[in-house]
């Protein structure tokens, strides 16, 4: 009985230590995770759904510590590389996020909507971005964004292994790459609403020259306004559905640096 007690006892150790590392990784990317991770969303619930990761992620766990050789430096060396780990992670997919506010900037400045609405939402933003932001939310977790997320985790282990600190430079190319990339995806979802802008603008200068006593200002304001919110309109499902194919892509392959 007490072989038995003491069986236990290491094994709960055991699992008590290993749901403490993986923790300190899966904390880290549901801080930052689109849609769980938004400062809308209580810390409690955030405190169930990394509980909940972790134990999905824990059997995956390469090679699992043993508490009988654990020490304070263990403890602190975990605590630094799982965390960092965990944001690397976390915020090459929250790059996504900010490409869509990005684009959505983007769009609202080229139409003359960039003040409607722009304390919608935690992080102010104009009004399309933040219908942008929240559909892209919507739909990422509609086509299993908690999936691709445990998949994501599970395969980290293989790239960024357990306990050692990730390549500084490798990180550094890594990171330019992603920012860059985040960037030119914004500008491609918000290009239909640039190009309106330059022909609206163009249409008022010809106006402008051929009556210079109408004024062309009053008259195009309404229809750059309704023409955005138009193509907003037509054009929503297809920039997010290249928005979701981008990200989806990303956490299949996300050390992948593409030139």
């Amino acid at each position: 009985m007490i072989e038995l007690a003491s069986q236990l006892l290491t094994l709960s150790q055991q699992s008590l230590l290993l749901g403490y590392v993986v923790f300190l990784r899966v904390g880290a990317v549901m801080s930052l995770l689109p849609a769980f991770g938004e400062r809308s969303v209580p810390v409690r619930v955030k405190l169930v759904l990394a509980l909940a990761f972790t134990v999905i992620v824990m059997p995956a766990y390469p090679d699992p510590p043993d508490p009988a050789t654990w020490g304070p430096a263990e403890t602190l060396r975990y605590a630094i590389t799982e965390s960092l780990a965990g944001l690397i992670i976390g915020i090459g997919i929250r790059l996504f996020i900010l490409a869509l506010q990005t684009a959505g900037s983007i769009a609202a400045q080229a139409t003359s909507l960039s003040q409607i609405f722009g304390g919608a939402s935690a992080e102010p933003m104009p009004a399309i971005g933040h219908v942008l932001v929240v559909g892209g939310m919507a739909l990422a977790v509609m086509s299993g964004l908690h999936i691709r997320t445990a998949q994501l985790l599970v395969i980290s282990y293989e790239v960024l292994p357990p306990g050692a600190f990730p390549a500084a430079e490798a990180i550094v190319v890594w990171g330019k790459t992603q920012v860059s990339q985040a960037f030119a995806l914004a500008f491609t979802l918000a290009a239909p609403f640039v190009i309106i802008s330059v022909l609206y603008n163009l249409t008022l200068g010809v106006i402008n020259r051929a009556m210079p006593q109408l004024m062309v200002a009053f008259v195009g304001a309404p229809v750059i306004t309704a023409g955005g919110l138009l193509l907003l309109f037509l054009l929503s499902p297809l920039m997010l559905s290249v928005w979701l194919n981008a990200m989806n892509s990303f956490i299949a392959n996300p050390f992948v640096v593409s030139p």
